[in-house]
């Protein structure tokens, strides 16, 4: 086995474990393996390893490794702050965009998404620590966000995503993950549909799959720590 082959399944035992041991089903969470930053090459190698969803955050350094992968079947995930200029690029290259925050933006996607491609799937990104500094809607801005977003053509609104307060308190941990899950009932109450709550990273995958994570983007536990830019 590869060393990206080994963190892989390393990282697919902890959801194995996190899911099971809340009672739920271990299928029903799936892997983003957050490439940022991490070459083509390395990427071949986890894809051989079983991994088929990536996740980039910068859109200059994501196309030339799409480019250079497209012979495998890979699902790519936009998972960065989204910038106007950019939408036409993620539109015609990705699969999912988790990190949508204001209605402007969806309808660049919207319009740009290329007619041959399946609807492009969103999720809006919620700020449930109350961060300044933190993307992300309010929550209490978040329904009037989502009606706005879901009549739109070529998107699909799957769900929810979060960059919970990093904290070492498991308690408030929980908690903001349950904010995020609470806020997707609450739309599908309303009407809506939303099947995704991505939230869950390297170091608390566990404590957001206990608060039904069905997305988790895992980096530094899969590729190591970041390379400086």
């Amino acid at each position: 086995m590869t060393t990206i082959s080994k963190a892989l399944q390393a990282v697919q035992d902890r959801i194995f474990q996190a899911a099971t041991q809340c009672g739920r089903d271990p299928q029903s969470v799936a892997l983003i393996a957050v490439s940022k930053t991490v070459d083509a090459a390395t990427l071949r190698l986890a894809h051989a390893a079983g991994q088929r969803a990536f996740g980039e955050s910068y859109v200059q350094e994501a196309l030339p490794k799409i480019a250079a992968l497209r012979d495998l079947a890979l699902e790519w995930h936009f998972i960065g702050p989204l910038q106007s200029n950019k939408t036409k690029s993620i539109a015609e290259n990705f699969a999912w965009v988790h990190s949508v925050e204001r209605a402007k933006i969806a309808q660049r996607l919207s319009e740009q998404r290329p007619p041959d491609l399946p609807a492009l799937n969103l999720c809006l990104q919620v700020n449930v620590s109350g961060e300044a500094s933190k993307s992300g809607v309010a929550p209490a801005e978040l329904p009037a966000l989502a009606q706005a977003v879901a009549t739109l053509p070529k998107i699909k609104l799957r769900g929810l995503m979060a960059i919970p307060e990093a904290t070492d308190d498991a308690a408030k941990q929980h908690a903001q993950f349950r904010l995020l899950r609470a806020l997707r009932d609450d739309l599908n109450a309303r009407g809506f549909a939303l099947d995704t709550l991505s939230m869950g990273m390297s170091g608390d995958l566990e404590a957001a799959i206990a608060e039904g994570a069905t997305l988790v983007r895992v980096g530094t536990a899969i590729f190591g720590e970041r390379k400086k830019a």
